[in-house]
């Protein structure tokens, strides 16, 4: 070996030491150096998260509570939509009350009274509705007073059925209990339109207000527009009857049947009567034929110098040999002037006995202070024929 070859072994042994070295892995740093950096990453991180969690819930919380609000506002909408439609009803009910009221003096008693059960019937289904509303709790106080209204109002209209018939087809006492007990339950009637005015509309309103919903129209609901009704003697002219023991005259005054409404003659004398194109004539036999709902036409003329109130006509139908059913026609007159003609008609609804003699009589009752009273009356024989 020469001296060359034994002096380079260290050298390479050398220079794979150095290569070894320097692909040696680098020791880990320690901990505490790298550690800080994350945490603080973390938090970022989390607070961020908790940001990001709160504006989602507080833009939820305006989302539902946009929503709650607009079913709410839709729920007052909706309430006062059916209590209008309501109120719309019952205003209507009354109208056709106090319309029937008015012409009952040219119909029978039965009829009008028909009538009046099927206006209860339909004031009970109003009130039925109105139980069944779903209601805001800001609208209770509106809604215990609509249902108070409007149970008034069915209520009156069973008493005024019950009590039509007597006030119509009875006379003296029977006649004036019934029709004063008309008049009194047309107070409740007028109850039940303050009531409304004064607590379901206001009610009504401020809720709408308090919630800022706009836009709205509460409807009126008047069920007797004439504060004269509650009076009477003005419910009694209206059925075509005069009360026997006088009344009020519909501003609150007391009337009498017994005292003249001034000095002075006075006193009223039949003109004439017919049915139809045939003008009855007293002493003679008068055919007709009868046709349904077809009247009798009396008229009359104030014969004195004074102005008469509640001037009650009456026909009626018998049979001259007596016995069988009299049929009775009956109207007032509330006021005819001195001088005045008045003529009344009385519709013939039911059918008299055909080919029967009958006798045919009619009669202007008396007014205060008259002493004339045998051009007040006239009777007619009569045949009717089937039409």
């Amino acid at each position: 070996m020469s001296f060359f070859d034994e002096d380079d072994e260290p050298t390479r042994t050398s220079s794979r030491t150095r290569t070894q070295a320097r692909v040696r892995p680098r020791s880990a740093r320690p901990a505490g150096h790298g550690a800080a950096p994350d945490a603080q990453a973390l938090l970022v991180r989390r607070i961020v998260a908790v940001v990001a969690g709160a504006v989602l819930l507080f833009v939820l919380f305006f989302i539902v509570r946009a929503c709650n609000d607009s079913r709410h506002d839709t729920a007052l909408k909706d309430y006062n939509r059916q209590v209008s439609n309501l109120a719309t009803a019952s205003r209507q009910t009354g109208d056709s009350l106090f319309k029937a009221l008015s012409a009952a003096g040219q119909g029978s008693a039965n009829d009008l009274y028909q009538q009046i059960i099927a206006m209860k019937s339909s004031a009970d289904g109003t009130l039925k509705q109105a139980q069944e509303l779903s209601v805001p709790g800001d609208m209770t106080d509106a809604q215990q007073s609509l249902l108070i209204a409007l149970e008034l109002r069915r209520d009156g209209l069973a008493a005024i059925a019950e009590k039509i018939q007597p006030a119509m087809g009875d006379e003296g006492e029977v006649a004036d209990r019934a029709i004063e007990a008309i008049a009194a339950q047309n107070r409740s009637f007028d109850a039940s339109d303050v009531l409304y005015d004064a607590r379901v509309k206001p009610f009504i309103d401020d809720a709408l207000k308090r919630a800022g919903v706009g836009g709205q129209t509460i409807e009126s609901s008047p069920f007797m527009r004439e504060i004269s009704w509650v009076a009477p003697s003005f419910v009694a002219a209206r059925l075509g009857k005069s009360l026997s023991t006088g009344g009020e005259d519909g501003n609150g005054n007391t009337t009498s049947n017994d005292e003249p409404t001034g000095p002075g003659l006075h006193g009223s004398g039949l003109n004439g009567t017919s049915y139809g194109d045939v003008n009855l004539q007293p002493g003679n036999p008068n055919r007709m034929t009868y046709a349904a709902g077809q009247p009798f036409t009396v008229s009359f003329t104030n014969q004195g110098e004074n102005e008469e109130f509640n001037v009650k006509v009456t026909l009626k139908i018998a049979r001259t040999s007596g016995g069988g059913k009299t049929i009775t026609l009956q109207q007032t007159v509330p006021k005819i002037t001195p001088g005045e003609k008045v003529t009344v008609s009385l519709p013939l609804k039911e059918e008299p006995a055909a080919d029967t003699a009958l006798t045919i009589s009619v009669n202007v009752a008396k007014v205060p202070g008259e002493e004339k009273t045998d051009n007040n009356k006239a009777s007619y024989p009569a045949i009717f024929s089937q039409g």
